[in-house]
């Protein structure tokens, strides 16, 4: 693809199908291209990094010190379009000081709210209730599929930021009987929230749900795993809608058909695309959803327009609207 000589700056956006409104602010003040390919292909765009001013990068292709070199004197700024940074080598942009934003805080309503739905969805066993239609066994009866109460229930969410404080204000609707949470510090927010900051190991063994809601770092990888589902109620419910890795998912998958934990209601999976054969989908109390938690139509228009703000404000060499701060 050609990209123009003139004036104006010119951004690459790395997906085609990019929301209009955050490649209508790009066009403001830049010229955009697109690689020729959807999906691009990794080739494509470090062929085009060196060619541009500034990249849009959508979608969870590792951008890393080869994207800058690439990129050379000419390459200006990269935002993301996404909040959770795991693909993201933030140590090389640390090293080189390169502008670099991400699109936290206007997704935590859609992502919080698709959390609320994974709880109610998994706790009530709406899975195995529509399995149980499928395969003519809707018997009915007083005993039949009952689920988890969420009223006067011990909620646990590890990770009390900016998602978690979301899901924690949804739950006052639900007169639940106590908030725990952990992290390395207490969360100024968690007083108003009545949140109660506790070790791991209480929160595990005391709430009735468990929300994930933690980045995944080298801290988090597989925090959830055999040992730390053994320690959970049996009739526990676990919510991930953080990041698939978190969890180890054979360990869950273990724990789901053991009757470890009651069910489990997951956004984020290991590996993404999860295999159709996986025996995770195979499994009645566990709910899996391919990955949707930002995928509103106002959630990623938003997250188009501040991208695209990040890119066009570290172009100019201005601070970026949300600056990833590393």
């Amino acid at each position: 693809m050609m990209v123009n000589s003139g004036q104006r700056p010119v951004v690459l956006v790395t997906n085609k199908e990019t929301p209009e409104k955050g490649i209508n602010k790009l066009k403001l003040k830049a010229d955009v291209i697109f690689p020729k390919s959807h999906p691009a292909t990794r080739e494509e765009v470090l062929e085009l990094a060196g060619q541009v001013d500034g990249i849009m990068w959508v979608g969870h292709m590792p951008l890393n010190g080869e994207v800058l070199d690439r990129g050379g004197s000419r390459l200006k700024a990269i935002s993301t379009m996404s909040a959770g940074m795991d693909y993201v080598d933030v140590e090389e942009f640390r090293k080189r000081k390169f502008p670099l934003g991400y699109t936290p805080i206007v997704l935590n309503d859609a992502v919080a709210d698709s959390a609320i739905g994974l709880m109610i969805a998994a706790g009530r066993r709406y899975h195995e209730g529509r399995l149980a239609i499928d395969q003519s066994q809707w018997t009915g009866g007083p005993q039949w599929l009952l689920g988890q109460d969420i009223k006067g229930s011990t909620v646990g969410i590890i990770g009390l930021g900016g998602i978690g404080q979301t899901i924690a204000k949804r739950l006052k609707g639900f007169d639940i009987g106590q908030l725990l949470y952990t992290g390395r510090r207490p969360k100024p927010e968690a007083e108003a929230l009545g949140a109660k900051l506790v070790p791991q190991d209480e929160l595990l063994q005391e709430s009735d749900y468990v929300f994930i809601t933690v980045p995944l770092t080298n801290e988090t990888r597989h925090m959830i795993n055999e040992s730390t589902l053994a320690k959970m109620k049996p009739t526990a419910v676990l919510v991930n809608v953080a990041r698939g890795d978190i969890v180890d998912q054979r360990a869950l998958v273990a724990a789901l058909k053991n009757g470890t934990i009651f069910a489990a209601g997951l956004d984020v999976v290991s590996p993404e695309p999860l295999p159709a054969d996986d025996e995770l989908l195979r499994l009645p109390n566990a709910v899996v959803i391919p990955h949707l938690g930002s995928a509103t139509v106002q959630t990623r228009n938003n997250m188009a327009e501040i991208a695209a703000l990040n890119v066009l404000a570290g172009i100019a060499g201005t601070p970026m609207f949300s600056p990833y701060p590393y």
